[in-house]
């Protein structure tokens, strides 16, 4: 058999494993987050000192995730897919387990840290469906991947809730005990997906995560189109960073009611990514479907900082159904712009703006939260982040319609 055929052939693999793997680690994710911020509270003294501190543990995950996402697919490409993949399950269950059995803020620093380094293997469980995969079912495995992301963000919050309102150290034992079971299931039944002969050598420059981003920069066919794409993630960033702290302030939220929250926003994005995304692009078309969604999630966010009782947060979110749309169709604007060979590149830049965000959003929400924490919680400066999100969707907009405004006047030109 000709070697080519030998290299095409996949190779054999569990992708449940990846299935699971992505699913605990986005489950745990969304565990910690309705009751993290009532755990910082636990250790600082007053509202203002809570926001700033649950702001900076999220940058320092964002931050770790941005620098190990790199390393980690590098090192599975040298070394196979399946011990970084346990390395992420392990690292998972002993971040959990250092938040549990915290003692003082700088233990929850610690499990932010290896948390961080841990979640950043995303890349490395697609990598291994691709290993196992035949070109035809390639893509029906990424939408596996994809599907076990979104209801890993659909259960955590709510299991998280539920659980935190009982005792918040509890999630945390609930997803180092997944992890743990996840890690003995790796380790003693799943195969490793890359034969030797398909390994890379180690290169240094592949692990600077800088780089293709600078590359990127560089396009001026769609420099406007990042800048949407990034004043985009940044809103969304602040808006998940400061959410949950926004309802404990305004109306009193536990972590249930906060856990409750997030899983209908999980299960609004979910239900418009996995099942009305077709059909809104051959409705609008990705262009004017990117335009609506972004003004959507403008207004809905201005009504997020202004909203006075609880229950018309679950009004603005059913309302804003276009916004989940508006990412999607943007990324397939930009990968439509590239070529075939410059696919991963590109949505390995996007994915490093994404944790880029996940640093700087958290950092200037918590201060903005915090500064406005000692105000009555019906003042309408309580709500500043959302506005602020506001303002980062309509510059986002601008940016979109200035990119359409000139591709239409290039293509008017003799």
């Amino acid at each position: 058999m000709p070697s080519s055929a030998l290299l095409a052939r996949p190779s054999p693999g569990n992708l449940n494993f990846v299935l699971i793997c992505v699913f605990v680690d986005m489950l745990g994710i969304g565990l910690i987050v309705p009751v993290l911020p009532a755990l910082v509270g636990d250790y600082v003294q007053g509202r203002e000192q809570q926001a700033l501190w649950y702001g900076v543990l999220g940058a320092t995950f964002g931050l770790m995730q941005f620098l190990f996402m790199p390393m980690v697919g590098a090192l599975s490409d040298r070394i196979g897919r399946r011990p970084v993949l346990l390395y992420s399950m392990a690292g998972m269950c002993v971040n959990f387990l250092a938040t549990a059995w915290a003692p003082s803020l700088a233990w929850l620093f610690l499990g932010r840290v290896i948390g961080g380094a841990s979640s950043a293997s995303m890349s490395v469980a697609s990598a291994y469906a691709s290993d196992v995969s035949t070109p035809e079912n390639r893509a029906r495995s990424f939408g596996k991947i994809g599907a076990a992301f979104g209801l890993g963000f659909i259960c955590g919050p709510m299991l998280g809730g539920l659980l935190g309102d009982r005792d918040l150290h509890l999630p945390f034992y609930v997803a180092a005990a997944l992890s743990a079971a996840n890690f003995v299931y790796g380790f003693v039944a799943v195969p490793e997906s890359l034969p030797r002969e398909r390994r890379a050598a180690f290169a240094w420059k592949r692990i600077n995560p800088f780089g293709a981003l600078l590359r990127l920069t560089r396009r001026r066919d769609i420099r406007s189109l990042l800048v949407c794409y990034t004043l985009l993630m940044c809103a969304q960033m602040m808006l998940q960073s400061t959410w949950v702290l926004f309802t404990t302030f305004r109306f009193g939220w536990t972590p249930r009611e906060n856990g409750l929250s997030l899983f209908c926003v999980g299960l609004c994005s979910v239900a418009v990514q996995a099942g009305l995304l077709a059909v809104l692009i051959r409705r609008f078309g990705e262009v004017r479907l990117t335009l609506l969604g972004l003004g959507s999630g403008a207004v809905a966010y201005l009504l997020y900082g202004l909203a006075t009782q609880g229950w018309m947060m679950y009004a603005f979110i059913l309302c804003n159904l276009l916004a989940y749309a508006a990412g999607p169709a943007l990324q397939g604007i930009l990968s439509k712009s590239s070529g075939p060979g410059e696919q991963g590149e590109l949505m390995g830049s996007l994915q490093s703006i994404g944790s880029l965000a996940l640093v700087v959003m958290p950092l200037l929400g918590s201060s903005i939260l915090g500064a406005a924490s000692h105000l009555p919680p019906q003042d309408w400066r309580v709500g500043a982040t959302f506005f602020v999100c506001a303002a980062l969707q309509a510059l986002a907009l601008l940016a979109a319609r200035h990119h359409v405004g000139a591709r239409a006047a290039a293509r008017a030109l003799p």
